[in-house]
């Protein structure tokens, strides 16, 4: 009696399983590795596409961190969550103390690929119900073969499930830094993983791509001895430019700078901004913006590209890559006059200031150009522009060093900025009719 009850409850549960469809096996497989903390043996049924790393080495890592990261859970709620690999998990596990009253919580394994970030993303990020999400992944996965389709794949993956979690958690995903040929890693199979990984960013709005290959490549798109010294993971000096270049955008995602710019108005000068929105300017008619929006008492376009952020202005990157608009004082300014205003500049970005009509290139001018040679820029941070209008000709300085001579003006216009590619912020924009 009792083995006739066993083979009917054996029959029966074969037949269950003949019921249920492939891919809903592959879920409830996918489903139980996520939960896991041991690395799974076999890739068989596991979510994602391209490598997982299982020598003896990796596999011990792995399951050492997420073991001690499990019992964090509870004491690391509410951080930012930095997610990667060996480069992440180098920068130490309270990111070399670069984001001073930051709550962070690094969740980078060394050697690990972006499949094996999928399969850990639930209990190492998303179980911490973290504040945002730093994302820098896909180097091992070329070493181990993978290509371009193969990680943007996988990343796609877990900005999907992030957005499931809460479409609200600003993520910051950058791109994957330059390193060698000889390190397996040939610069255009990364060009082509950074294209790949921004075409698929574009479908997320909670999602800001941050040039970090520009950042670091030489000319050749290679990583710099000077601050790669293995030509792939940085020295100090590398984790010094990245935190400068992320500062930025955690300010405008509001985790970081969260109190007002305080400045006292110099005599004779008055702001064209009032702190709080963006009144008194006007988003010019463009392609992606075929109407004059009123902007009074709106604290950002409707479209989001222009933001007014703690008595700052901030052109936010574009989803696309590259989208070009203007934003105007709806006043214009004759006459002479002196215009000053500071501009902070993530990697690459580009933009301009508009002088009644002409435009001041203001971008981050290593990267970006056309002023690649001035001493006193200081990349990821505030600089400062001074614009002297005499008769119709302007001299324009960055941080003291003359960056246009003699720039020839209308009799009247509009102060101006523009946005391009990259995220360009802007403070103490103030004026100063000459006597």
């Amino acid at each position: 009696m009792k083995n006739h009850f066993l083979t009917h409850r054996l029959v029966l549960f074969i037949a269950v399983l003949l019921l249920i469809p492939i891919s809903d096996c592959k879920s409830v497989y996918a489903q139980r590795s996520a939960d896991s903390i041991t690395l799974p043996d076999t890739d068989e049924g596991l979510a994602g596409l391209g490598p997982i790393r299982r020598y003896d080495w990796f596999k011990n890592l792995w399951n050492e961190k997420r073991k001690a990261w499990a019992t964090r859970t509870q004491a690391d709620q509410n951080s930012v969550v930095f997610l990667g690999d060996s480069i992440t998990q180098g920068w130490g596990e309270d990111m070399g103390k670069s984001f001073p009253g930051l709550k962070v919580a690094n969740r980078g394994i060394s050697g690990d690929t972006t499949r094996g970030m999928l399969l850990r993303l639930r209990k190492d990020v998303l179980d911490l119900n973290p504040k945002g999400i730093v994302m820098l992944m896909g180097t091992n996965d070329l070493e181990e073969g993978a290509d371009a389709t193969v990680v943007s794949k996988n990343i796609d993956l877990m900005l999907s499930e992030i957005q499931k979690f809460n479409s609200k958690i600003p993520v910051t995903l950058c791109r994957v830094f330059p390193a060698s040929a000889t390190k397996k890693r040939p610069a255009q199979q990364i060009k082509d993983i950074n294209e790949a990984i921004a075409n698929v960013a574009k479908n997320y709005p909670q999602v800001t791509m941050l040039d970090t290959w520009t950042l670091f490549a030489n000319e050749q798109g290679d990583a710099k001895e000077a601050e790669f010294p293995d030509l792939l993971h940085p020295n100090q000096a590398g984790y010094a430019k990245w935190a400068s270049a992320i500062r930025p955008i955690l300010a405008t995602q509001g985790l970081i700078e969260t109190e007002p710019d305080t400045f006292t108005l110099e005599p004779g000068f008055v702001s064209l901004t009032n702190g709080k929105d963006l009144s008194g300017w006007r988003l010019a008619e463009s392609k992606s913006s075929p109407a004059q929006e009123d902007l009074e008492g709106k604290s950002s376009t409707s479209d989001g590209r222009y933001v007014a952020i703690q008595n700052r202005i901030v052109v936010t990157t574009p989803a696309e890559g590259r989208r070009i608009q203007q934003l105007y004082t709806k006043k214009e300014f004759p006459g002479d006059f002196v215009l000053k205003l500071e501009f902070r500049a993530t990697p690459n970005a580009d933009s301009g200031v508009f002088i009644r009509q002409p435009q001041l290139q203001c971008r981050d001018y290593p990267l970006a150009g056309p002023y690649k040679n001035l001493k006193n820029y200081r990349p990821g941070d505030w600089n400062e522009l001074i614009v002297t209008v005499k008769d119709n000709v302007a001299h324009c300085t960055c941080n003291g060093e003359v960056i246009e001579e003699a720039l020839k003006l209308p009799a009247t216009g509009p102060i101006g900025l523009e946005g391009d590619h990259g995220q360009m912020e802007y403070r103490r924009i103030r004026i100063s009719a000459k006597p």
